[in-house]
């Protein structure tokens, strides 16, 4: 153990050598394939919560043979941390090697987190969005407002997204840079309605809250939209969930999991998981008129999916620190 060492990767370091979105994308795809085949190991995310409220820290290891990645994350998602001047969600990431045993790399997870989030959005909206969706509402202009639609905007032909915040001048910032950045009209809205009526895609990336503030009515949501709910149920009346003709997740026992702990009280039946859609056992979208669905938990299957590939371009290039285990 002596001559053992783990490579320390700052939130910087990962920056600088992730992966691009679509190649994330293609991570994701593979590990959910993996996935709906039985060919992976992930138990339901344990987790602590620290002062009550809606405040979270997760352990979420996974074990994706076919990638040869094995490891855990250790998140926090702290709601009354943007009052502090601090991110809402922070974290670190080990990487373990699959024949010893032996950690590889410790790794900010920040980066990652934000940026598998999005693929998992963009995944699913391949199999339950209009593959000709052009409009984007957003709801909540934070990390996971923009990666979502990075993510969005490299399997879709987006033109237009409409952006609500309950901060009005985050709003006005977000729909200014991601205009500049992607090409898109973007507009910032004063209210969530207009984020969602006559919306091809919405994406709801607020706070995760076990008391939903249930914003979105029913008849919102127009014929031949697609919702991704980021944030669990939290933005959605259970009217407007029961108009839902596919609802799905990315990983049901953990939902049910969120469920015994007072998550998604009044949510439809599960259509399908992530998995089974990716390998055809379930199908997804059928005609342009459905009401569609996810609420991607986030799962650490997606993380073991983007650090390996982090890993090997850090060592590639020499990024990031060696230190003694």
């Amino acid at each position: 153990m002596a001559n053992h060492e783990i490579l320390y990767l700052s939130q910087a370091d990962v920056a600088q050598v992730g992966p691009s979105m679509s190649e994330i994308i293609d991570a994701l795809e593979t590990a959910f394939r993996e996935k709906g085949h039985g060919r992976t190991e992930m138990p339901p995310k344990p987790g602590i919560h620290p002062g009550g409220g809606d405040n979270f820290i997760h352990a979420m290891p996974a074990y994706i043979p076919a990638l040869r990645s094995a490891g855990l994350k250790w998140v926090s998602g702290y709601p009354g941390n943007a009052e502090r001047g601090l991110p809402y969600i922070a974290g670190l990431l080990i990487l373990n090697d699959v024949d010893t045993g032996l950690p590889l790399a410790v790794m900010d997870c920040v980066w990652i987190t934000a940026m598998r989030t999005g693929a998992a959005t963009a995944l699913s909206a391949r199999y339950l969005a209009r593959s000709d969706s052009s409009t984007v509402g957003v709801l909540g202009c934070g990390v996971q407002g923009r990666t979502n639609l990075e993510a969005l905007a490299v399997l879709f032909p987006l033109r237009q997204v409409f952006a609500y915040d309950t901060r009005p001048d985050v709003a006005e910032r977000y729909a200014h840079d991601v205009s500049q950045r992607f090409g898109l009209s973007a507009t910032a809205v004063a209210e969530p309605r207009d984020a969602v009526t006559g919306r091809d895609i919405v994406v709801t990336a607020g706070p995760i809250l076990k008391q939903p503030h249930r914003t979105i009515q029913a008849g919102w949501m127009p014929e031949g939209c697609f919702a991704s709910m980021v944030d669990f149920d939290t933005y959605f009346h259970p009217d407007a969930l029961a108009q839902l003709d596919l609802f799905c997740t990315d990983d049901e026992p953990q939902l049910r999991h969120y469920q015994a702990m007072g998550y998604f009280q009044a949510i439809p039946p599960i259509h399908a998981d992530l998995g089974e859609l990716t390998i055809g056992a379930k199908l997804g979208r059928t005609n342009a008129q459905q009401r569609t669905a996810t609420a991607n938990l986030g799962l650490a299957l997606d993380d073991m999916a983007v650090a390996p590939l982090i890993y090997q371009r850090a060592v590639e290039r020499g990024v990031g620190r060696r230190l003694p285990l």
